[in-house]
């Protein structure tokens, strides 16, 4: 039987009981944060429309995106190895 639209349905199980972990990590919320800093910059820019500053804060934000990546490759991201608890 197909489907109007052309889809296939997926096979895989879902397991609702699995933690996912939210991007609960140092990593997580600095990418964020700095990502944050960067909008407001562009937006700030957009309305007194200056576009240097508006591609500033652009930058910022890819900025942003560089230091999480950094961060999680350093054993800061969700189960890092740098936030295991050993005791």
């Amino acid at each position: 039987m197909s489907n109007a639209s052309g889809s296939q349905s997926s096979t895989k199980a879902v397991v609702h009981g699995e933690d996912l972990g939210h991007g609960n990590s140092p990593a997580a919320w600095t990418c964020v944060f700095i990502m944050l800093i960067g909008a407001l910059v562009s937006s700030i820019a957009f309305a007194i429309a200056n576009s240097p500053i508006f591609w500033a804060g652009v930058v910022i934000i890819g900025i942003g995106l560089v230091v999480g990546w950094a961060m999680r490759r350093a054993g800061y991201g969700v189960g890092g190895s740098k936030l295991k608890n050993t005791h």
